[in-house]
Protein backbone atom coordinates (compact mmCIF):
# COMPACT_ATOMS: atom_id res chain seq x y z
CA UNK A 1 0.00 0.00 0.00
CA UNK A 2 2.76 2.49 1.21
CA UNK A 3 4.55 1.96 -2.06
CA UNK A 4 1.56 2.62 -4.35
CA UNK A 5 1.02 6.03 -2.01
CA UNK A 6 4.68 7.25 -2.70
CA UNK A 7 4.68 6.23 -6.74
CA UNK A 8 1.27 7.57 -7.18
CA UNK A 9 3.09 10.90 -5.63
CA UNK A 10 6.15 11.08 -7.60
CA UNK A 11 3.60 10.93 -10.83
CA UNK A 12 1.78 13.58 -9.21
CA UNK A 13 5.03 15.66 -8.84
CA UNK A 14 6.31 14.92 -11.91
CA UNK A 15 3.05 16.10 -13.39
CA UNK A 16 2.73 19.60 -12.04
CA UNK A 17 6.87 19.90 -13.09
CA UNK A 18 5.98 19.30 -16.44
CA UNK A 19 2.84 21.45 -16.40
CA UNK A 20 4.76 24.14 -15.09
CA UNK A 21 7.56 24.49 -18.05
CA UNK A 22 10.91 26.31 -18.25
CA UNK A 23 11.12 29.77 -16.17
CA UNK A 24 13.27 32.64 -17.62
CA UNK A 25 13.93 35.85 -16.61
CA UNK A 26 12.70 37.85 -19.64
CA UNK A 27 13.55 42.36 -20.49
CA UNK A 28 14.01 43.86 -23.72
CA UNK A 29 17.09 46.19 -24.76
CA UNK A 30 18.22 47.31 -21.07
CA UNK A 31 20.75 49.00 -20.48
CA UNK A 32 22.60 46.46 -18.01
CA UNK A 33 21.90 42.91 -16.34
CA UNK A 34 19.86 45.31 -13.38
CA UNK A 35 16.16 46.08 -12.28
CA UNK A 36 14.01 44.35 -14.77
CA UNK A 37 16.41 41.65 -16.02
CA UNK A 38 16.95 40.14 -12.89
CA UNK A 39 13.34 40.31 -11.67
CA UNK A 40 11.16 39.90 -14.60
CA UNK A 41 10.50 36.17 -14.41
CA UNK A 42 8.15 34.32 -17.22
CA UNK A 43 7.05 30.50 -17.31
CA UNK A 44 7.63 29.43 -21.06
CA UNK A 45 5.49 28.13 -23.41
CA UNK A 46 4.99 24.37 -23.97
CA UNK A 47 8.18 24.37 -26.87
CA UNK A 48 10.28 26.66 -25.27
CA UNK A 49 12.79 24.37 -23.44
CA UNK A 50 15.72 26.99 -23.34
CA UNK A 51 16.60 30.37 -21.85
CA UNK A 52 18.01 32.76 -24.71
CA UNK A 53 20.41 36.13 -23.65
CA UNK A 54 21.40 38.69 -25.90
CA UNK A 55 24.32 41.13 -25.54
CA UNK A 56 24.93 44.08 -27.53
CA UNK A 57 27.41 46.71 -27.73
CA UNK A 58 27.43 50.07 -29.45
CA UNK A 59 25.86 53.47 -29.77
CA UNK A 60 22.35 54.83 -29.06
CA UNK A 61 19.61 53.56 -31.36
CA UNK A 62 20.08 57.27 -32.65
CA UNK A 63 23.21 57.51 -33.95
CA UNK A 64 25.34 61.15 -33.76
CA UNK A 65 28.50 61.87 -34.14
CA UNK A 66 30.77 61.40 -30.64
CA UNK A 67 27.75 59.21 -29.13
CA UNK A 68 28.68 57.22 -26.09
CA UNK A 69 28.26 53.52 -26.64
CA UNK A 70 26.76 51.34 -24.07
CA UNK A 71 25.53 47.53 -23.58
CA UNK A 72 22.04 46.39 -24.56
CA UNK A 73 20.93 43.02 -22.51
CA UNK A 74 17.56 41.25 -23.86
CA UNK A 75 16.91 38.00 -22.58
CA UNK A 76 13.65 35.41 -23.20
CA UNK A 77 12.72 31.72 -23.36
CA UNK A 78 13.20 30.18 -26.89
CA UNK A 79 13.79 26.75 -28.39
CA UNK A 80 17.01 25.05 -28.99
CA UNK A 81 16.52 25.56 -32.79
CA UNK A 82 15.58 29.03 -32.03
CA UNK A 83 19.09 29.57 -30.06
CA UNK A 84 21.37 27.40 -32.53
CA UNK A 85 20.18 29.83 -35.43
CA UNK A 86 20.81 32.59 -33.11
CA UNK A 87 24.22 32.05 -32.19
CA UNK A 88 25.24 31.24 -35.71
CA UNK A 89 23.91 34.62 -37.11
CA UNK A 90 25.60 36.35 -34.13
CA UNK A 91 28.84 34.22 -34.17
CA UNK A 92 31.28 36.55 -36.53
CA UNK A 93 29.52 39.72 -34.53
CA UNK A 94 30.64 38.19 -30.77
CA UNK A 95 34.39 40.16 -30.90
CA UNK A 96 34.07 42.16 -27.61
CA UNK A 97 36.15 44.90 -28.93
CA UNK A 98 35.38 48.08 -27.11
CA UNK A 99 35.58 50.50 -30.34
CA UNK A 100 33.24 48.43 -32.29
CA UNK A 101 29.81 47.49 -32.18
CA UNK A 102 29.33 43.95 -31.26
CA UNK A 103 26.00 41.17 -30.81
CA UNK A 104 27.04 38.09 -28.50
CA UNK A 105 23.93 35.59 -27.93
CA UNK A 106 23.75 32.43 -25.52
CA UNK A 107 21.15 30.32 -24.22
CA UNK A 108 21.00 28.05 -21.41
CA UNK A 109 18.87 24.58 -19.92
CA UNK A 110 17.38 25.30 -16.13
CA UNK A 111 14.79 27.21 -14.58
CA UNK A 112 16.28 30.85 -14.56
CA UNK A 113 19.77 29.82 -15.67
CA UNK A 114 19.96 33.35 -17.24
CA UNK A 115 19.92 35.56 -14.15
CA UNK A 116 23.95 35.64 -15.15
CA UNK A 117 25.31 37.00 -18.39
CA UNK A 118 27.72 34.68 -19.77
CA UNK A 119 29.22 35.75 -23.08
CA UNK A 120 32.56 34.18 -24.64
CA UNK A 121 34.52 30.71 -25.28
CA UNK A 122 32.96 27.34 -24.01
CA UNK A 123 35.91 27.67 -21.53
CA UNK A 124 34.82 29.87 -19.32
CA UNK A 125 31.59 28.39 -18.75
CA UNK A 126 33.10 25.57 -16.45
CA UNK A 127 34.50 28.03 -13.75
CA UNK A 128 31.43 29.89 -13.99
CA UNK A 129 29.70 26.98 -12.79
CA UNK A 130 31.88 25.54 -10.61
CA UNK A 131 31.71 29.85 -9.18
CA UNK A 132 28.00 29.31 -8.95
CA UNK A 133 28.26 25.82 -6.87
CA UNK A 134 30.51 27.69 -4.14
CA UNK A 135 28.44 30.40 -3.86
CA UNK A 136 24.84 28.35 -3.80
CA UNK A 137 26.41 26.01 -0.80
CA UNK A 138 27.78 28.82 0.91
CA UNK A 139 24.14 30.49 1.27
CA UNK A 140 22.53 26.84 1.99
CA UNK A 141 25.21 26.61 4.97
CA UNK A 142 24.50 30.13 6.23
Amino acid sequence: MYKHYLLGCVVILASVINVLGLECYVCENQEDNNEKCVKTIKNCEYNQDVCLTEIKWGSTPYWSQGAKKQYYVSKRCSNKTECATTRQRYMSLCTHIWYQDWVCSDCCLGDRCNYYIISGSDAVKPVFILLSGFFLLKTLIL
